[in-house]
């Protein structure tokens, strides 16, 4: 039951309707008896400095953000963690005495977290991200982190994907980070031994196939970072009746979510229950 000191969480981000994260979180405070709350908010861009400052003066302890908000952040926070600092992008905030915001980045570490339950190892893999927003800088930064022998972006812009790499260009440490076009997408993926979703693509049925499915075989690791309430997205379906190892959407948010949550509690989350409540 909600009181005056239940302790407010929330998420932000536009659109907002599809998040599972209030259930995710929501279900592990029931279970664990933990006095706080989790709610959704739909923010526009252009209220998001509006929203931002409203949600500290409100009392919350934190919060998350989503699309199309990580970038645009930056400015809006007092301190950032280098994970965020180098994806360029921040999905937790932790709001502390007199409103001082901190921002961090639990995308790409949820990411690995995922990876590890399904077995994969990332180090010394060749690595393709199609994307070059958030979500793909985040996770871009932590496989380099694992120890990747190569990484590859893929984006629709490609000057967004240059000033990724040159992002990551000082943090690289020997590792090839390349560019290629869309147009070389499918080269791109035929040399890569794990594929990663990190666009949008997948979040609604009849959306465009992330990946050539000629390149989605057995021998691939293939990721989406999206993921769809009630439903696997068509990228891991295919994945999987093709016999790759697949991580889901649904897994990177729930363990970025594990992470967010240890950040603003001090405990250790009931992963069971959020696991279940995903489910």
């Amino acid at each position: 039951m909600l009181t005056g000191k239940t302790k407010l969480l929330g998420v932000i981000g536009h659109p907002i309707g599809h998040t599972l994260s209030p259930r995710m979180h929501n279900a592990a405070f029931a279970a664990d008896g933990a006095d706080y709350a989790y709610v959704a908010m739909d923010v526009t861009p252009g209220r998001l400095p509006a929203a931002v400052e409203g949600i500290s003066a409100l009392g919350f302890v934190g919060f998350n953000v989503t699309m199309p908000h990580k970038e645009a952040m930056l400015p809006l926070v007092d301190e950032l963690d280098e994970a965020a600092r180098l994806a360029g992008a921040v999905n937790t905030v932790v709001v502390g005495e007199g409103g001082k915001l901190r921002g961090l980045n639990t995308d790409g570490s949820g990411f690995v977290e995922a990876c590890a339950e399904a077995g994969v190892s990332l180090l010394g893999r060749r690595v393709l991200i199609l994307g070059a927003g958030g979500a793909a800088s985040a996770i871009a930064v932590a496989v380099l982190e694992e120890g990747v022998s190569r990484l590859c972006l893929v984006n629709r812009t490609i000057e967004k994907a240059e000033r990724l790499r040159e992002r990551l260009s000082g943090f690289v440490d020997g590792t090839k980070v390349l560019v290629r076009s869309l147009d070389e997408i499918g080269e791109a993926a035929a040399e890569s031994e794990v594929l990663i979703n990190a666009t949008y693509l997948g979040m609604k049925e009849g959306d465009p196939f992330p990946f050539p499915a000629a390149s989605v075989t057995t021998e691939k690791v293939v990721c989406d970072a999206v993921y769809c309430a009630g439903r696997e997205t068509a990228l891991i379906l295919h994945a999987r009746e093709d016999g790759a190892c697949t991580v889901s959407g649904g897994r990177m948010l729930l363990y970025q979510g594990v992470q967010a949550q240890r950040v603003w509690t001090g405990r250790e989350p009931n992963v069971g229950v959020m696991s279940d409540a995903l489910a």
